[in-house]
């Protein structure tokens, strides 16, 4: 795969995001002087608010931001209707001539994304399933990159509305540049997949 393919790939993916922002320890690190006590991390309660988030990317930026309302699960049906239909609307937004030709579509082997229904719409619409080792999320964008960076660039949101605004805000902000280098590093993750087996690989790189 060379560089000039990413433009015709989109990943997505689901994720949750808590209205209140606890960072990773790597962010909330600082040092310690001594006969200084370390700084307290408060825990997360399990029943703190969050809001499940679908986002939908190319390599020059986000295509779908769409948050999930509270009472709704990510079926194969909701995702086809709120998901995949969007994001193919906006393909020929783009796309006006070519339509969703040649467009490839990454995402994991959740029950929703591998049901057959789904995979007919995709055809129908003459987009191609990349296909994704079982268990690994390695090759996914979001797991290895979004996810993380819109978590660390969030501040505490009141409600789901306002997180709504917030998540596509600082995804939208990200430069252009930072898409492209995450695509970058797809074919090295195809890589070490395919010298793993399938297996996860994370840890193998550098």
């Amino acid at each position: 795969m060379a560089p000039g393919d990413y433009c015709d790939i989109i990943t997505g993916d689901e994720t949750w995001i808590y209205h209140r922002q606890i960072h990773h320890k790597s962010t909330n690190a600082t040092w310690i002087g001594e006969g200084e006590s370390p700084t307290t991390i408060v825990r997360r309660s399990k029943f703190e608010p969050k809001t499940l988030f679908c986002i939908f990317f190319k390599s020059n930026g986000p295509v779908l931001i769409h948050d999930v309302d509270e009472d709704k699960t990510i079926d194969h049906n909701y995702y086809i209707e709120n998901c995949l239909k969007p994001v193919v609307k906006k393909i020929w937004k783009q796309r006006k001539s070519a339509g969703t030709k040649g467009i490839k579509l990454l995402h994991d082997n959740a029950g929703s994304h591998r049901h057959s229904d789904v995979i007919n719409y995709l055809t129908e619409e003459g987009i191609n399933i990349m296909p994704h080792p079982p268990y690994s999320p390695d090759l996914a964008h979001c797991d290895y990159w979004l996810n993380d960076y819109i978590k660390c660039n969030l501040s505490d949101q009141p409600n789901e509305k306002s997180l709504a605004r917030a998540v596509s805000k600082v995804a939208k902000n990200i430069p252009e540049e930072e898409f492209k280098k995450t695509f970058d590093k797809l074919l090295e993750r195809m890589e070490l997949c395919i010298n793993n087996h399938g297996d996860y690989f994370e840890h193998l790189i550098k």
